[in-house]
């Protein structure tokens, strides 16, 4: 019915936006905030994009007014706005000038460490952690126990309508100053490397198995699951003697790296 419904106003919006259709953005800006819909999810294994999802954010901004959100100091558009929690929600914000906006989804257990900021559509699963100046863009998916480091910049899309967002997996753990964009999904348990940038338009090096990634299904690139991504190199077809960035996987995760990883995130909450 919501998803129906949404459709129709993106795609026939009224000359005169009434009450009617602000209640029925607001139906949908109160499910994002709620997690009961998302603008990807995982299903038998394969990440769809719910396409309406985005139609309703754009929506949203298209019939919104400018306004001013007085206490925050912030001016967006009426319909958005800053995201509110409650104690309720067990989302730990820490103070210092993080900030979400609404229709953005943090599960109880999620930590945000300031300043950060999450973008409308996002969705932050349990026990996750944005660190300070790490950014969760526009639609961007991160899943359970995920470390977003200082820095970490994860990127977002709202159009095309059908583009797949940024998706990082289960246990993931992104270091800082990182940046992955253009519908990248890094798999579950793997590692990004400190100031690593991934994107669709950058070859992928794996270094194990001694060949590039293959592109996706949508043209991006999937990290497989367990995977240690570092920043590399290589050589220039046209002259050996240049170099272009190159994104590496080294190794696949095993004890040493669960260890560090394990002891960094214990330094860090000592550190909180």
């Amino acid at each position: 019915m919501l998803e129906s419904q949404i459709t129709e106003l993106y795609n026939n919006p009224p000359t005169h936006y009434g009450e009617e259709h602000f209640q029925l953005f607001e139906s949908f800006a109160t499910a994002l905030d709620q997690g009961n819909i998302r603008a990807c999810e995982k299903l038998a294994g394969t990440w769809k994009v719910n396409a309406w999802i985005k139609m309703g954010i754009l929506a949203g901004f298209r019939m919104g007014r400018l306004a001013a959100f007085s206490e925050e100091g912030f001016f967006d558009k009426h319909t958005i706005g800053p995201r509110y929690f409650t104690l309720s929600d067990q989302v730990r914000m820490v103070p210092g000038g993080s900030s979400a906006r609404r229709g953005c989804y943090l599960a109880p257990g999620v930590t945000v460490m300031p300043p950060a900021f999450i973008n409308i559509g996002a969705y932050v699963d349990s026990g996750s952690m944005v660190d300070s100046h790490a950014l969760v863009g526009s639609c961007a998916q991160i899943g359970k126990n995920v470390r977003l480091s200082a820095g970490a910049m994860i990127g977002g899309v709202l159009e095309p309508i059908g583009s797949r967002p940024v998706i990082i997996e289960d246990e993931a753990f992104i270091g800082g100053n990182t940046g992955i964009y253009e519908g990248i999904i890094v798999g579950t348990r793997a590692v990004v490397a400190s100031g690593t940038i991934i994107t669709a338009s950058t070859p992928i090096y794996d270094a194990v198995n001694m060949q590039y990634l293959p592109r996706d299904a949508v043209g991006s690139f999937s990290i497989p699951g367990s995977a240690v991504v570092v920043s590399g190199m290589r050589k220039l077809k046209s002259n050996n003697e240049f170099g272009i960035y190159c994104p590496i996987i080294i190794k696949y995760r095993d004890a040493k790296t669960d260890v560090s990883v394990a002891l960094e995130h214990e330094l860090r909450h000592l550190l909180d």
